[in-house]
């Protein structure tokens, strides 16, 4: 899932200059499970923004709508041609694809993206995944040191790991210490002999934006063409 949190009152209240009528709008997918951007969120939000706007004299007209995805468009449609100010609630993902919907509106993110990962207990979210586009979890017992390594070591561990925790932080665990133990409870340490190669970094985000087509779900002339068939 990716993982966002809340941006402070006044950051959001800073984007706000000229603003009219606001939608907050939420998103009931990753930032409701993050406690960032869900229905709950979203209403807390407006009610804040209308508060500010009867303390301050703004004449702000501020109400709130929660969709299923806001990275979909088809969840969206009500958004189509929308003009004014929308504060996303949504991750850096869905506040775009909401802006490409509604080009004359005004977009502004209410939340910070940081992350792809998964809860690990109530309200704390750890980074999984860094998206690298070459994964190698097969090699390293599910366990991704790109995202979860400080030095982001295919190899490891480093010299720095003491104790199972990284030199970084003392409240940082060495991903390579939960490899080698994770490997070793599944009687598999002999991968550790496996030297992983560097990455092919044309896949990462270094390039680009990336986009993935999915071959099968192309109309068939757009298939045969990807195919080099025509």
């Amino acid at each position: 899932m990716i993982i966002a949190e809340g941006k402070p009152l006044v950051e959001v209240l800073g984007m706000l200059e000229g603003a009219g009528d606001i939608i907050v709008l939420g998103c009931r997918s990753c930032v409701t499970i993050c406690l960032a951007g869900g229905e709950k969120e979203s209403k807390e939000m407006a009610e804040a923004l209308s508060l500010h706007s009867e303390l301050k004299g703004k004449g702000w007209n501020v109400t709130t709508v929660t969709v299923e995805r806001a990275c979909e468009k088809e969840f969206l449609s009500p958004f189509i041609g929308s003009k004014g100010t929308i504060v996303s609630m949504a991750c850096g993902v869905g506040a775009q694809v909401v802006q490409a919907l509604a080009s004359e509106a005004r977009v502004l993110p209410g939340v910070n993206t940081v992350s792809m990962g998964a809860p690990e207990g109530m309200g704390v979210f750890m980074e999984k995944c860094a998206g690298c586009g070459d994964c190698t979890l097969h090699l390293t017992a599910g366990i991704c040191p790109i995202a979860r390594c400080a030095k982001n070591l295919l190899n490891g561990p480093c010299g720095g790991s003491q104790d199972g925790k990284c030199e970084v932080s003392p409240d940082t665990p060495c991903a390579w210490d939960q490899i080698v133990r994770s490997l070793e409870s599944q009687g598999r340490l002999e991968l550790l002999d496996v030297i992983i190669p560097p990455k092919d970094w044309r896949s990462s985000r270094h390039g680009g934006p990336r986009r993935t087509i999915d071959q099968e779900a192309l109309p068939g002339e757009a298939q045969r063409a990807w195919r080099g068939e025509e």
